[in-house]
C-alpha cells in the first residue's frame, strides 16, 4: 500500500514540476557574439553569469583526483571563458557602461609554490593562456614554472675597468673636507720651520763674512758662534766647488770612443762610391744594347 502512495506522490511531484516549468517564460540563452546585445543589463548580466560559471570551473580543477584530459579540457574551457568575459567586458565599455578592465585587473599568475612567474606563451597557445589549479602539475607544463639556476655571469676586464674612475686613485679623497685642513696645518708649519732655519743660517752667514780674517774665525760668539760659523763656511765652499765642478764637466771637450775617419779617408770613399754607379751605370746600358741588337737579328732572320 505505502508503495503505491510513493509511487502517486512522485506522479504528482513531477506533475507540479511540469506544471511550474510551462508557467515559466523560456530560458534565454547568452548570445554568442557580445556584439549581438544592444541592452547594457542585459549585458551586466551576461558578464556576471560568466564569472559564475569561471569560478564553478576554477573550484573543479582544484581536484587532484581528475584524469590528465579531464584537467586539460577545464583549463581550456576556462581559459575560453576568460576570453568571453574580456569580450563582455569591451562590450559593456562600448555601450556606455563601466570600465571593468581598469578596475579588475587581471591576476598574476603564480606557480605551486605561490610565487609570481611569468609565463609569456607557454604551450604555443598564443599570448595570455593561463594554468589553473593541478594543471600546472601536467606533463610538460611544470617545466614553464621552473626557474632556470641563475649563473653568475664573469666580468671582463673590460668591463672592469669600464667601472674605474678617478676614485680609484684617490684623486677624489681631498673632496671630502678633511684632509685639507690638515695638510694646510702641517704646509704652514713646516714652510715656517724652513723660513726660520734659513734666516738663522743667513745671519750666521753674515756675521761669520765679518768676522772672517786671516782664514780664521774670530771667536766672538763663542765656541758655540764659532762652530757654526765654521758649518756654514764649510756648507759654501762646498757649493762654490760644486757649481765648478758642474761648469767644468759642462765645458769638457767630447771624447769619440770609435775611430773617426779623416779628410783624405772621406774623400777615397766618395770616389769608390761614384765609381760603382758610373760601373752599374755602364753595364745596365750595355746590356740593353746586346738586348736590342739580338732582337733586330731576330728580325733580319725572319
Amino acid at each position: 500500500m505505502a508503495r503505491n502512495e510513493e509511487k502517486a506522490q512522485a506522479l504528482l511531484n513531477r506533475f507540479i514540476t511540469i506544471k511550474q516549468e510551462e508557467k515559466r517564460k523560456p530560458r534565454e540563452r547568452r548570445p554568442y557574439l557580445a556584439s549581438q546585445c544592444r541592452d547594457l543589463a542585459h549585458a551586466d548580466r551576461w558578464r556576471v553569469d560568466i564569472l559564475r560559471e569561471i569560478g564553478v570551473k576554477v573550484a573543479e580543477i582544484q581536484n587532484e583526483g581528475l584524469a590528465e584530459h579531464r584537467l586539460r579540457d577545464l583549463n581550456d574551457a576556462i581559459n575560453k571563458l576568460l576570453r568571453e568575459r574580456s569580450h563582455w567586458e569591451r562590450r559593456i565599455l562600448e555601450l556606455g557602461g563601466r570600465d571593468y578592465s581598469r578596475s579588475s585587473n587581471a591576476a598574476l599568475m603564480t606557480d605551486l609554490d605561490g610565487n609570481i612567474v611569468a609565463v609569456p606563451n607557454p604551450s604555443g597557445r598564443g599570448p595570455g593562456y593561463r594554468y589553473f589549479g593541478h594543471a600546472k602539475n601536467l606533463p610538460g607544463v611544470r617545466e614553464l614554472f621552473d626557474k632556470p639556476p641563475e649563473v653568475r655571469k664573469r666580468r671582463t676586464r673590460y668591463e672592469i675597468c669600464k667601472r674605474i674612475d678617478a676614485g680609484y686613485y684617490g684623486y677624489h679623497d681631498d673632496e671630502d673636507g678633511v684632509l685639507e685642513p690638515l695638510e694646510a696645518a702641517a704646509e704652514k708649519r713646516k714652510r715656517d720651520e724652513v723660513v726660520t732655519e734659513w734666516h738663522r743660517v743667513e745671519r750666521v752667514r753674515r756675521e761669520a763674512m765679518k768676522n772672517v780674517v786671516s782664514g780664521e774665525v774670530a771667536g766672538a760668539g763663542g765656541r758655540g758662534g764659532e762652530a757654526a760659523a765654521r758649518e756654514v763656511l764649510f756648507e759654501e765652499v762646498e757649493l762654490e766647488v760644486e757649481e765648478e765642478r758642474r761648469l767644468e764637466e759642462a765645458g769638457r771637450e767630447f771624447v769619440a770612443h770609435v775611430p773617426l775617419p779623416d779628410e783624405k779617408e772621406i774623400e777615397r770613399m766618395v770616389l769608390e762610391k761614384k765609381k760603382k754607379e758610373l760601373l752599374s751605370k755602364y753595364t745596365s746600358d750595355a746590356l740593353q744594347g746586346q738586348q736590342k741588337e739580338a732582337k733586330e737579328m731576330l728580325n733580319m732572320q725572319r
